[in-house]
């Protein structure tokens, strides 16, 4: 593909107030999922429950693409379209998750590499051949004593890095994820830390390895209070401080920011958009890509009746549309009031 259909699909992705739908959980995740609604994670069952998704009236509007996981690239809405025709032919474009998960970094205590490069060029091939038109890979980076190292977030950008080179040899946009967990008591600035060293790294590797940074786009976290830190920060000062890091790591070339909401509420996820975005225009459009921020209460609201499809997809479109809001700097707390009552 050329240099300017990556640009293009790039731009699309994060276009208009969307964002991206992350349904990409794996085997293990929409287990656990189906777990806190008490059913069982067959495959007819996570078919059905990414139709009630896809299927979401209007969802066009607020979400420009869909990430989604290997056997459901493959899987088919009731009426036999395959999923990712029927999220092409609504103007939502397809894309996959690629990597096979964190594992224990030898010789690193605490913390994880993602793998999944070997006989990525293929899987990939595939992939678009099935209609994919952008990918994922996500890198975890935990917050602790010591942690982490300059070892771990090394290996964790070069995998990153030669994932996107191969993402773009394909004519794939790549979404590139470094996270740095919540998890932790730690407070904001040891995440500013964090998260400013992570993406330091993970470009620097990007450069190297010779990166179309217009076509390309980066899924970070917010640069916000540990979990179970004492203290949390507001919104506010989550909006500063990680509009802060990004200008200082972030090259004005990438052409959109789209967050993971990474344990975060439902609606703090959203209020902490909203603020991001009230601090005015930046060098990149800065959108979302959330999973369970956008799910979750579709998925309880759904749950696993056929009978109650459309009051999940009622539950999702709100989630969809508050965050719309979001990336426009219109979010209020009212928004999420006045659909509880009507």
């Amino acid at each position: 593909m050329a240099s300017n259909e990556l640009h293009e699909t790039a731009r699309a992705l994060v276009a208009d107030n969307k964002g991206i739908l992350a349904a990409d959980e794996s085997s293990g995740t929409i287990k656990k999922r189906f777990d806190s609604i008490e059913l069982e994670s067959t495959e007819e069952n996570r078919r059905a429950y990414r139709d009630m998704l896809f299927s979401t009236a209007d969802l066009e509007e607020y979400v420009s693409g869909v990430i989604l996981y290997d056997e459901t690239l493959r899987q088919a809405s009731a009426d036999g379209t395959p999923f990712a025709k029927l999220l092409g032919d609504r103007g939502i474009i397809p894309g996959i998750k690629v990597d096979l998960g964190a594992k224990e970094l030898s010789s690193a205590p605490g913390e994880t590499v993602t793998e999944g490069l070997d006989g990525l060029r293929e899987r990939l091939q595939e992939y678009k051949s099935l209609g994919a038109r952008f990918a994922k890979w996500r890198a975890v980076i935990s917050i602790g004593e010591g942690i982490p190292s300059a070892y771990c977030l090394e290996v964790n950008a070069h995998a990153l890095a030669r994932y996107a080179a191969l993402c773009q040899e394909q004519g794939l946009v790549p979404i590139v994820e470094p996270e740095v967990l919540m998890d932790g008591g730690h407070d904001i600035g040891a995440c500013y830390s964090a998260t400013r060293r992570t993406l330091h790294k993970t470009f620097n590797e990007l450069y190297h390895q010779r990166i179309d940074l217009e076509g390309m786009l980066l899924k970070p976290n917010m640069v916000i209070s540990g979990k179970d830190a004492p203290t949390q920060a507001s919104a506010q000062e989550v909006a500063e401080q990680t509009v802060r890091c990004f200008h200082e790591t972030v090259p004005g070339a990438v052409p959109g920011i789209v967050f993971l909401s990474g344990g975060q509420s439902d609606e703090q996820a959203s209020e902490n958009l909203n603020a991001i975005n009230s601090l005015g225009q930046q060098p990149w459009v800065l959108s979302f890509s959330y999973g369970r921020a956008l799910q979750a209460p579709a998925l309880q609201a759904w749950g696993g009746s056929a009978d109650n499809v459309e009051a999940g997809q009622s539950f999702l479109a709100l989630r969809a549309r508050c965050n719309s809001a979001a990336v426009a700097g219109r979010y209020s707390a009212d928004m999420e009031e006045l659909a509880r009552s009507s």
